[in-house]
């Protein structure tokens, strides 16, 4: 089975977590981690799942003027900050918007502040919308993987999204482990 990881990041949070996603999937999928500007159509063709994300930006999914804004904010030297290559191109919203139909499982994740979601936003939620209105099969609900306020992954992050994906790659998939009959 194939899975297809697509992410949008602006500093590298979203595509570590991305990352770890994939390596979660790999225990039982063939997986693709994409950033969103290389996901061409043919990208998902044979993809038997879809997982996809991006950062939360003024409370939801990013658009060409906060991905402007990050960028700018990491060309600050004060900033400590620096932009992931390709951060102000196409976001997950235009891509989302620019698919077809699909019939594959999928899921939703986003990277956002530590803190309640009332305050903080989060984007994962409005993927999971575009992605159902695309024909895609929820297969889980959205997941929200945290960064402080200086814009460094919580600890232990990256392991709670490897974490993740693997029970959702157990729940799609039967076991490899051969049976056996007595």
């Amino acid at each position: 089975m194939h899975a297809v990881v697509v992410y949008e990041s602006m500093y590298g949070n979203t595509r570590r977590i991305a990352e770890a996603i994939g390596s979660g999937l790999s225990s039982r999928f063939d997986v693709a981690v994409v950033p969103v500007a290389e996901a061409a159509p043919e990208v998902l063709a044979d993809a038997d799942l879809v997982v996809a994300g991006g950062p939360t930006h003024a409370h939801g999914m990013s658009r060409a003027a906060t991905r402007k804004s990050a960028v700018e904010a990491a060309g600050k030297p004060e900033s400590g900050l620096q932009a992931e290559p390709g951060a102000a191109a196409t976001g997950l919203r235009e891509w989302l918007g620019s698919l077809g139909r699909y019939q594959a499982k999928a899921a939703a994740f986003d990277t956002r502040m530590q803190g309640n979601a009332l305050l903080t936003g989060r984007s994962s939620t409005r993927v999971a919308r575009l992605l159902r209105a695309h024909g895609f099969d929820m297969a889980a609900p959205p997941e929200s993987f945290l960064v402080t306020r200086h814009n460094h992954l919580v600890l232990h992050e990256s392991e709670r999204a490897r974490e993740w994906a693997g029970q959702l790659a157990e729940s799609l998939t039967p076991s490899r482990e051969p049976r056996v009959s007595g």
